[in-house]
C-alpha cells in the first residue's frame, strides 16, 4: 500500500500530464489511475503510450452508455454478460500489470464463476492480488531460472508466448468466436509442445478448441 505522500506526489505528476489531454475530467480520470498499484503508475508516468492505453479504458468505463448500462445490467443478471467481453475486459485489465503472462493469468482467473470474475472486475485491490498469485504460480511451475539468464531468456520467452497467445486467439476466434478469449486462455495452459502441435495441425486445434468449449459450458452452467 502506497504512503498518503507517495500517492499524493504520483497523483499531482499523473494530474499534470492527463490534464493536457482530457481538462475537464482530469481530476476524475487521475482518481482512477490512482487506484493501480504504484508500479504501474510508475510505468504509466515513463511510458506516454501506456498511459493513454490506461486513459482510454477510464474513459470507456465512464462512458454512459458503455458502463452505467451495462453496470446495472451485469449486477442484476450475470448470466447475461458474454464470457468473450469478460475476456477482453479481463485482459486488458491485467495486461497494465505488465507481467509478461497477460494471456495465461486471463485464463487461469476465468477459470472462475462469472460472479468472482465482475468482483474483480470492480476491486483493484483484490485483482492485484490475484494477479500475484497467479504469476508466482506460473512462475514457480516453470523452470527455476532466476537471477541467471532472467534479462534475455525471460524476455524472449515472453515474447514467443505473447506472440503464440495472438496467433492462438485468431484461430480460436474464426473458430468460436462467442468464446474465443476463454477458450484462448484454457488452450495456453498447455505445454509448448502440444501447444505447437494444434497450432500446425487444424484437425487437432478443432478438436481442442471443441473440449475447451464443452469443459467452458459446463463451468457456466
Amino acid at each position: 500500500m502506497e504512503s498518503e505522500e507517495d500517492l499524493e506526489s504520483l497523483g499531482e505528476k499523473l494530474y499534470d500530464l492527463i490534464y493536457p489531454k482530457h481538462a475537464d475530467m482530469a481530476p476524475k480520470l487521475t482518481g482512477m489511475l490512482l487506484e493501480l498499484p504504484g508500479t504501474v503508475i510508475g510505468q504509466m508516468l515513463q511510458d506516454d503510450s501506456l498511459l493513454t492505453k490506461a486513459l482510454d479504458r477510464a474513459l470507456a468505463a465512464l462512458t454512459p452508455d458503455n458502463s452505467k448500462q451495462q453496470s446495472k445490467a451485469d449486477i442484476q443478471d450475470t448470466d447475461s454478460v458474454s464470457s468473450d467481453s469478460l475476456g477482453e475486459q479481463l485482459y486488458d485489465l491485467i495486461d497494465l500489470y505488465q507481467t509478461g503472462h497477460t494471456q495465461k493469468i486471463t485464463g487461469m482467473l476465468l477459470e472462475q464463476k462469472k460472479e468472482a470474475v465482475l468482483q474483480l472486475m470492480s476491486d483493484p485491490v483484490l485483482l492485484e492480488e490475484k494477479v500475484k498469485t497467479a504469476l508466482k504460480t506460473l512462475q514457480d511451475s516453470g523452470p527455476c531460472k532466476e537471477d541467471t539468464d532472467v534479462s534475455d531468456s525471460s524476455d524472449k520467452d515472453e515474447d514467443e508466448a505473447e506472440a503464440t497467445g495472438e496467433t492462438l486467439f485468431g484461430l480460436v476466434q474464426n473458430m468460436e468466436p462467442v468464446h474465443c478469449a476463454d477458450i484462448t486462455g484454457m488452450l495456453l495452459e498447455m505445454d509448448s509442445g502440444t501447444l505447437q502441435q494444434i497450432l500446425s495441425d487444424r484437425a487437432k486445434l478443432e478438436v481442442a478448441v471443441q473440449r475447451a468449449k464443452n469443459a467452458l459450458e459446463g463451468t457456466l452452467r
